[in-house]
């Protein structure tokens, strides 16, 4: 086969191998850049996709062929040890004694027969899909295997196991030798992590039909993971650290997507999905004493319609019937002095891509690659895909109207900040001096100030970092008069205690990784191979197995970007949650790490053709493919996918990456200047031709946070998106985002900001976790009889030297006692 190489396939030693020749899979349903027709996405929110989406989603289709191998090593070692009757068959007590015999028959020394008897244990846990005629009764039976399997100490044995092959450093330097590392050198950590995956995933399922000892098991299940057992850390660690120990080149072998998608799932069984987050909300602002929130934020976003995304057509012939820009121009040249503090902010965005909602000129395009930035070597985030009009021979599309619900989704918000500066506003006005944080003070001041700040303190809002940012300071004023603070052991603070002076590693690993299977990356020698646990000992000899095969690293790909993806999200929200700034210590590892331009990169690609891409093939998904022969490869079997309108996953993913961009900026000016210096603003626009509501939100957050920056040409020439802003975004009181007069918008030393929250992070954790038990303000005993009448615990082998040591330091050492009394 002389084809080219599948493009992106994240570098690595593998495509050094001459045989990798795979037939590039392009999306079976691709929709034209910059079209606009594009229907309302019915897509739910939610912690996870499906229970069979996510089992299936561990197997790429290259381990299919296991299937069979572990349904073989199961039967092979069950008829040894039961006659006649099948697992369905025996009674509980029965399969309690079998699995019990198999932990026994894991502790041999022999790697060949230890490996046979996972493999029979991976097939408990798939279901014994053997036995069972529908997929309903494969995911039923996996599910009582695996609560069986945790009952008789199963994932502790296993987690041994793991020990074990991540410290074998055999297995490793063999896969450092190999000039291409395939499936077939992960073998037993991927029989290991599938088991242990599959536990995981299955106890966490909560149903209201589960017995009583399943729903003990399940929170039993979940403090073993969360605490440190047995003087171990917490499991997630140990993910943490195959997942640098991969990064840094030490074991190329490693299974990342398994190790990934695992990490995730234990985290969010540890600490809780986005819905219990939301009720550890209410009970901290419950325990704090603040008021209870306005609205539920998940269900408002559910309840929000699409938007119609900003037609490219009209905008074109919007911009015809305005004036031409030469007049324009003259205007304000005329007026400059009237205008000079807006066109001051015209700095940010002087030959722009966004200056108009026309598609990009080539010189535009060129000028666009001026905010370029590194990670890891060399990220090219602005490679512009043009944006290709409809033809002309197309007629103009009108606007499609929106009904919108009466009065706006959100209760507005106002900071005890934004009061403080309104009424130093007012009174400097009014009475040409202030008095600093006073709020209650309004003599001097006209009545419809009086009423202004009324309205302000009836939408105030405090946060739970407000108050901990403030008890923060406090114990740094006054350590000794307010003793130690109790900390509350919970499995947040373990897990972040744990990660602490490993988190810039942990962060740059996450990362790096994500590059490497974002679509839009190119393939370099130096990146890092995530393709151990997908590409075949044998490479494809045949246009349909290439075909295959390139599905299956798309989609490899898809899933390591959902895991990240969830995973980063979910800290970064239960350590907020936990103390601002744990939350605040991982948002700068993460911005230092370039993690803005990498998501800016990831969207830099037509997002529309990547949501709606089906890198699938529902035949060979579990638990289809274990109840149903495999069928022929043929073109019609490998097209035979779902007929959903788009990849939840990708479309989750998407989310995700939004969200977490979001947290990463949101009140900090000096990341919100980086959104702006990579030109993000049309790579987001291009976002918003995806019609889904939550992805619509979050991308319009992210360009509110900019129209300050960008200019009032911008503003003017987008007011499409700005009206979408003030319908769906919530709204600030005293926010001028639409104006650009705020004073928060002009430039001013962004690396002291910076420098500052860094020195308050580094303050709390010295404070916090530094600092030894006996600490510096312990009381000092200054009586010398008290002192020398100390006992001291001296060892044992002291006692018998004691003499020889008198006589070496003490009797055979001249002191000159006028010399001592002199020096002192």
């Amino acid at each position: 086969c002389s084809t080219p190489p599948l493009p992106g396939c994240g570098g690595g030693s593998s495509l050094g191998n001459p045989f990798f020749q795979v037939i590039p899979v392009t999306n079976k349903i691709s929709l034209l850049q910059g079209s606009v027709d594009c229907p309302t996405l019915e897509f739910e929110y939610g912690d996870a996709d499906g229970h069979a989406a996510e089992l299936s989603e561990l197997y790429s289709y290259t381990e299919n062929l296991e299937f069979t191998n572990n349904r073989r090593c199961f039967e092979e070692d069950f008829k040894t040890q039961v006659q006649g009757k099948e697992w369905l068959e025996l009674e509980e007590d029965a399969q309690k004694a079998y699995i019990m015999g198999l932990l026994d028959r894991l502790e041999v020394v022999s790697r060949e027969r230890r490996l046979k008897v996972a493999r029979a244990v991976l097939y408990l846990a798939q279901g014994t899909f053997g036995e069972c005629d529908s997929e309903v009764d494969v995911l039923h039976w996996s599910r009582y295997n695996c609560f069986l399997l945790y009952q008789m100490g199963t994932f502790s044995t296993f987690l041994e196991l793991l020990h074990m092959e991540i410290d074998n450093s055999q297995a490793c330097s063999s896969a450092l030798r190999k000039p291409a590392v395939s499936i077939a050198d992960s073998t037993e950590l991927r029989v290991l992590l599938s088991v242990m995956y599959l536990m995981v995933e299955n106890i966490r399922l909560e149903r209201e039909t589960d017995p009583c000892g399943w729903r003990t098991a399940r929170e039993t299940f979940r403090t073993e993971l969360s605490f440190s057992m047995h003087n171990e850390e917490p499991f997630a660690l140990l993910l943490f650290s195959m997942v640098t120990k991969f990064c840094s080149g030490l074991a190329p072998h490693f299974p990342i997507k398994k190790v990934l998608l695992l990490l995730w799932k234990v985290v969010m069984f540890t600490l809780g999905g986005f819905e219990h987050l939301q009720t550890l909300k209410v009970q901290k602002r419950a325990e704090l004493g603040l008021p209870p929130l306005a609205e539920d934020s998940i269900q408002v976003v559910k309840s929000m319609r699409a938007a119609s995304p900003p037609s490219y057509t009209l905008d074109l012939g919007e911009s015809q019937l305005a004036p031409p820009p030469s007049k324009l121009r003259g205007r304000r040249g005329s007026r400059r002095q009237l205008l000079t503090k807006q066109d001051s902010l015209d700095i940010y965005n002087e030959r722009d891509l966004f200056k108009t909602e026309e598609p990009a000129t080539e010189e535009e395009e060129e000028s666009a690659g001026d905010g370029e930035r590194t990670l890891d070597g060399e990220l090219d985030l602005l490679e512009q895909d043009p944006l290709v009009p409809p033809p002309p021979s197309q007629a103009p599309l009108s606007a499609e109207r929106v009904a919108f619900p009466k009065g706006l989704p959100w209760a507005p918000k106002v900071r005890q900040k934004d009061i403080e500066h309104f009424l130093e506003m007012s009174r400097n006005k009014f009475i040409g001096f202030t008095l600093g944080q006073d709020t209650d003070t309004l003599v001097g001041l006209p009545r419809p100030i009086h009423e202004s700040v009324k309205t302000l303190k009836q939408h105030k809002y405090i946060s739970i970092a407000d108050v901990q940012i403030k008890n923060e300071e406090e114990l740094e004023k006054c350590p000794m008069s307010l003793g130690e603070e109790v900390v509350p052991e919970t499995p947040c603070e373990i897990l972040y205690q744990g990660m602490l002076y490993s988190l810039p590693q942990y962060m740059i690993a996450l990362l790096k990784i994500l590059l490497a299977a974002a679509p839009t990356s190119k393939a370099k020698t130096d990146s890092i191979n995530i393709l151990a646990d997908v590409l075949p000992e044998e490479m494809p000899i045949t246009v349909l197995q290439s075909m295959k095969l390139g599905i299956d690293v798309n989609r490899h790909k898809e899933i390591i970007v959902k895991s990240i993806s969830t995973l980063l999200l979910l800290l970064l929200k239960h350590f907020k949650l936990n103390h601002i700034y744990q939350f605040e210590y991982v948002s700068q590892h993460l911005v230092f790490a370039n993690c803005i331009p990498l998501i800016l990169k990831f969207f830099n690609q037509n997002i529309l053709s990547y949501i709606t891409a089906k890198n699938s093939i529902s035949v060979l998904d579990y638990p289809c493919c274990t109840i149903q022969d495999l069928p022929e490869l043929t073109t019609e079997s490998l097209e035979a996918g779902d007929n959903s309108q788009f990849c939840w996953r990708n479309l989750f993913s998407c989310i995700n990456l939004l969200r977490l961009l979001n947290k990463l900026t949101k009140w900090k000016h000096s990341r919100t200047m980086m959104l702006v210096v990579f030109k993000s603003a049309p790579i987001l626009k291009r976002a918003l031709k995806v019609k889904q509501a939550m992805l619509q939100l979050y991308v319009l957050k992210l360009l509110k946070l900019q129209t300050k920056y960008l200019g009032r040409q911008w503003r003017k020439s987008n007011m499409k998106t700005m009206s979408a802003i003030y319908q769906k975004v919530r709204h600030r009181m005293n926010d001028d985002w639409a104006y650009g007069n705020d004073i928060d918008a002009r430039p001013w030393d962004f690396q002291a900001e910076e420098c500052t929250l860094r020195a308050n992070i580094e303050a709390f954790n010295s404070r916090r976790y530094d600092r030894p038990q006996d600490s510096e303000f312990s009381p000092v005993d200054n009586c010398l009889q008290s002192v020398l009448g100390q006992r001291l615990d001296l060892p044992e082998d002291f006692h018998y030297s004691y003499e020889l040591w008198l006589e070496r330091e003490v009797f055979s050492q001249p002191i000159c006692w006028e010399e001592l009394l002199q020096n002192h």
